[in-house]
């Protein structure tokens, strides 16, 4: 199978490199079946400078076709802005997307998707700090910011970064099984599946982006205050706003509703918490602002998918403790 991917000036090495190397290691474990062939597409045959300033040589350019190939993979860039009305590479996009089985984009690659009209009424995502202005370009995206990578169809988008990987590992395992899979997610140290989505791996949540001076003051509030009484009618009174117009705007800034953003920094705090230490859980969930320990299991749960305890057994740092399906695999 022979997978093309795109990558622009600027481009997050790992976006590419990170495939890749899933990509190669599935090549290794398929046992003389036919595996992938990758190739780097660039605007023109220049090197393509990335935005850690390394250089990757293109094997193809957007002036040839992708005949003969199965898959191709956008790759996301910091610079991506640069390219989204530069009409021949998104044209380029939009005709080689109709010749190839599986379309992919990494990060905020999915830009360049919704630029070529390929991502209208479908599920899609990007970074989490690009979730937002996604969003706002495309409303017919069904924008999913809590995602690691999303499949609709026969179009793939991911999250940043590192989930370059996941979703190549999803991949991966709809050509070859989860036997291949797993074994390469073993020997890359990678999940499998990661649990939860993509928040509990930013520091940074998504309403975190509103401009309105109001609300921003009152999310700063919200972050340093975390443990108190965060109600809607309590937030609204600090602007002096009625709960329902301070409701209304506050969903309008930041794509939340107050009760979601409460909950959801609650939770990444509670998650920051159980990565760097030892607090005892009940003190925990107090810290964050639960109201007992059972409602933070199931705040946890619904957000991260995953209880408090197998959270901190898995990422608490110093930790070396591998996720069940390595464990098994591992047999231990």
């Amino acid at each position: 199978m022979r997978i093309a991917i795109l990558a622009m000036p600027g481009v997050q090495m790992l976006d590419v490199a990170g495939p890749m190397d899933v990509f190669s290691e599935a090549n290794k474990l398929i046992n003389g079946r036919s595996g992938y062939e990758l190739s780097v597409v660039g605007r023109d045959r220049e090197p393509v400078v990335a935005s850690n300033g390394g250089r990757l040589l293109p094997d193809r350019t957007i002036g040839e076709p992708l005949d003969g190939f199965d898959t191709l993979v956008i790759a996301g860039s910091p610079s991506v802005q640069d390219f989204e009305a530069d009409l021949a590479l998104i044209e380029w996009v939009r005709s080689e997307s109709a010749h190839v089985r599986r379309l992919a984009s990494i990060c905020t690659g999915a830009f360049l998707l919704g630029s070529a009209g390929l991502l209208n009424g479908r599920r899609a995502t990007t970074h989490w700090n690009s979730t937002t202005r996604l969003r706002k370009m495309f409303p017919t995206i069904d924008v999913q910011p809590n995602t690691i990578f999303i499949k609709d169809g026969s179009v793939y988008t991911s999250a940043g970064v590192t989930a370059s990987m996941d979703l190549a590992l999803a991949l991966v395992e709809e050509d070859f099984g989860r036997g291949v899979a797993l074994r390469v997610a073993k020997e890359l140290i990678l999940f499998l599946q990661r649990p939860g989505g993509q928040s509990q791996f930013s520091v940074h949540l998504e309403a975190q982006v509103s401009e309105l001076g109001p609300i921003r003051d009152v999310i700063q509030w919200i972050a340093e205050n975390i443990a108190d009484d965060l109600t809607v009618a309590t937030l609204a009174s600090r602007l002096g706003m009625s709960a329902r117009n301070f409701a209304r705007t506050f969903k309008r800034e930041t794509g939340m509703t107050p009760g979601d953003y409460v909950d959801a920094v609650r939770v990444d705090t509670a998650r920051r918490m159980l990565e760097e230490g030892d607090v005892p859980l009940k003190r925990v969930a107090a810290l964050c602002g639960f109201n007992d320990q059972s409602a933070f299991r199931r705040a946890f749960i619904r957000r991260i998918n995953v209880t408090p305890v197998e959270y901190r057994s898995r990422f608490r740092r110093g930790a070396n403790h591998a996720p069940k399906e390595i464990a098994a695999a591992l047999g231990v």
